[in-house]
């Protein structure tokens, strides 16, 4: 049977024109596929395209996307009820139909009869069995499952799920297809209940309710406590109101079926169903909703203690592992990009200790029976010391790493090095621990001579880095803004002396601190779409790294005066006419250009790169006379390297050079 690989890809069918589905078209028509969108009627149809068209627009207006590539995405969108006419000639099928096993099995049987044999079929469940649903089909290892997350124009999460008999061409074809829509995944090894970001949520929703259930603490105090001690966006029963309590029984119940050891639907929720208090969408659930999203009132949970709550989570997390259906960087990538957690389960259960989380769990196991037995994982690391950071390894071995990087993924590829800024749910905005890396990244690789490029980057595909995160602004005093500024000042100071060439690769948005990081990078690579701007004035403050300094010696005082006074954001496309930004690349070539460009430059003479470096950016601070001076200093320093012989001679044996750095 003829592979497709995501190259060979030009049609995509999408079947469900509701939430989920018309956002997954959305991404499709936005990745430059031709795609189809069907519903059963006309009405469902016009709906959905409907709330196409207005997201395009929204996203064109708030400048995520230019005019141009929204009307484009537009045209290569067609909404039809035809069945045939959808799918006729897809090399690519995506599944969004309602919950129900029979209805998605009489579905892939019809697209089995009538989809090209090539083509990929997808189902974007978030609760049945892949394998069950591809029994259905002639064509099993062609069906995968592709879970994004509500709603999907915005979740940067897919999660990829194999069926038992799903093989690799398809697993990578589709991986490649969610990167093409722009997000980022985890892959699902093995076809279990709950895949992995459902299966972690389970546990959790279940023993917040046991927590209540047992007269512990009360649903405000819980969901304090994991407001603001853990820092997760919603407590757990504000996202049970959000996500539907009648859902989240529905799924546990499914759940149990294919699992029995899972936690299954809690009497507290299943109580709330009954009186149809379902959440928002009832007006009431655990939280009353007459007059909006309700918040969590601060202070409840100080003197809850949220650890014994994650401790099954831990445990279910351990139980992945241990058979090989995911990998502790899935788990955290999962429950970060799916769960909005501000880090992961496996770095969280690394600090608080997992001898901690097993003498929790035998506890609760002596109180309240078998589904808290320990994971044999757990026991077998606690057994061999292996208890997280205080131990030098846990989930993640910490033993001689001297550094551990919080906020960021550091990655020396020599003569490369990527420092990727990694708090997509937070787009990747700027706290103490980012700041921190970048100081010790800069560090690390200053005297490192195998390493002549250093990058900066966000990840995710929304935002290089969205500025301050001005969550940690609350109780502030003006000596605590003062010190913050500092901090991330002197790190851009640095960067300004670090001895190798500098690129911010624009991958996203990038705004306040942000864009003032990426200004005292040397260079600003950025992607088709991206925009950049200082707003900080539209909250009553002004740049406080650099951004009042720098930017008018890119574009002047007048401009630089408008941006940040107004706080207008302004199109890469825009910035680089102006100056600010030196090349822009489309969205599926970025990350080979980026590549190239560095490539180009590590290739350069180490010494002569660094010497033109600062005489480009101390030369100019200072009076003309005395930057021609400095010029022909560091030009006479060049003429005793070896670099200046072997640039020479490669020039006249007509060969390129290999420049040493020396």
């Amino acid at each position: 049977m003829k592979l497709v690989k995501i190259d060979e890809i030009k049609k995509v069918a999408v079947l469900g024109a509701g939430v989920m589905g018309h956002g997954i078209a959305e991404l499709a028509a936005l990745a430059g596929y031709e795609t189809y969108l069907r519903d059963i009627n006309q009405e469902f149809v016009d709906k959905g395209m409907g709330m196409v068209k207005k997201s395009l627009d929204k996203f064109a207006e708030k400048k995520r996307i230019t005019q141009e590539m929204a009307d484009q995405s537009w045209k290569r969108l067609h909404g039809v009820v035809d069945f045939d006419e959808a799918v006729k000639g897809a090399d690519f099928v995506i599944e969004a139909i309602p919950e129900v096993m029979d209805l998605k099995k009489k579905t892939f049987k019809e697209l089995d009869e009538k989809t090209p044999k090539h083509a990929i079929l997808a189902t974007n469940t978030s609760t049945l069995p892949i394998s069950e649903i591809a029994s259905a089909t002639k064509r099993p290892e062609k069906v995968i499952g592709m879970h994004f997350f509500n709603p999907p124009p915005l979740m940067p999460l897919v999660e990829i799920i194999r069926g038992d008999k799903t093989d690799d061409e398809t697993t990578q074809t589709t991986v490649e297809m969610s990167k093409k829509m722009g997000k980022m995944v985890v892959v699902c090894r093995k076809d279990v209940p709950g895949f992995i970001v459902n299966r972690l949520l389970g546990p959790l929703l279940a023993e917040a309710a046991r927590t209540v259930e047992r007269g512990e603490a009360t649903v405000e105090e819980i969901d304090s406590a994991l407001a603001y001690k853990i820092g997760l966006p919603m407590g757990v029963f504000l996202v049970a109101d959000y996500s539907g309590i009648d859902t989240i029984v529905k799924a546990s119940e499914e759940t149990k079926k294919r699992d029995p050891m899972s936690p299954g639907p809690q009497k507290l929720f299943v109580e709330k169903a009954n009186k149809g208090e379902y959440g928002w969408k009832a007006g009431k659930g655990f939280y009353d909703w007459s007059k909006g999203r309700p918040s969590i009132p601060t202070g409840l949970g100080d003197k809850l203690d949220p650890v014994p709550i994650f401790a099954p989570v831990v445990n279910a997390a351990a139980w992945l592992i241990r058979n090989d259906v995911a990998d502790p960087q899935d788990i955290d990538i999962g429950v970060k990009l799916g769960l909005g957690y501000p880090k992961g389960l496996c770095e969280l259960a690394d600090e608080w200790g997992i001898d901690r989380i097993v003498n929790i769990l035998k506890d609760k196991e002596a109180k309240y029976g078998d589904y808290y037995k320990v994971d044999p994982l757990l026991t077998q690391m606690v057994s061999k010391g292996h208890t997280g950071v205080k131990a030098g390894k846990g989930f993640y071995d910490y033993a001689g790493a001297g550094y551990t990087y919080k906020a960021t993924i550091f990655k020396r590829e020599p003569p490369l090095a990527w420092l990727i800024f990694n708090r997509p749910q937070r787009l990747n905005a700027i706290n103490p621990d980012l700041t921190a890396d970048l100081d010790h990244a800069l560090t690390e690789l200053w005297y490192d001579n195998e390493v002549r490029v250093l990058i900066l980057t966000g990840a995710g595909d929304r935002a290089f880095c969205a500025g301050a995160d001005i969550t940690g602004f609350a109780g502030g005093t003006p000596n605590t803004g003062f010190e913050a500024t500092r901090g991330l000042q002197l790190v851009t100071q640095r960067m300004e002396k670090f001895p190798k060439p500098i690129i911010a690769a624009l991958n996203g948005f990038a705004l306040g601190g942000g864009l003032e990081i990426a200004i005292s990078c040397d260079f600003r690579l950025a992607k088709e779409g991206a925009f950049v701007g200082q707003p900080e004035i539209m909250l009553g403050i002004i740049p406080g790294a650099g951004g009042t300094q720098r930017l008018s010696k890119f574009v002047g005082i007048g401009r630089a005066k408008e941006m940040v006074m107004l706080g207008d954001r302004v199109s890469v496309e825009e910035a680089h006419r102006i100056g600010l930004i030196n090349r822009v690349f489309p969205p599926d070539k970025f990350e080979e250009e980026v590549k190239n460009f560095a490539m180009r430059l590590a290739a350069g003479p180490p010494i002569a790169l660094k010497m033109a470096k600062y005489a480009v950016n101390f030369g100019t601070e200072v009076p003309l006379d005395i930057g021609l001076v400095l010029e022909s200093g560091v030009f006479s320093v060049l003429f005793g390297t070896e670099d200046m012989v072997e640039g020479t001679t490669a020039f006249l044996e007509k060969r390129f050079p290999k420049f040493k750095g020396k």
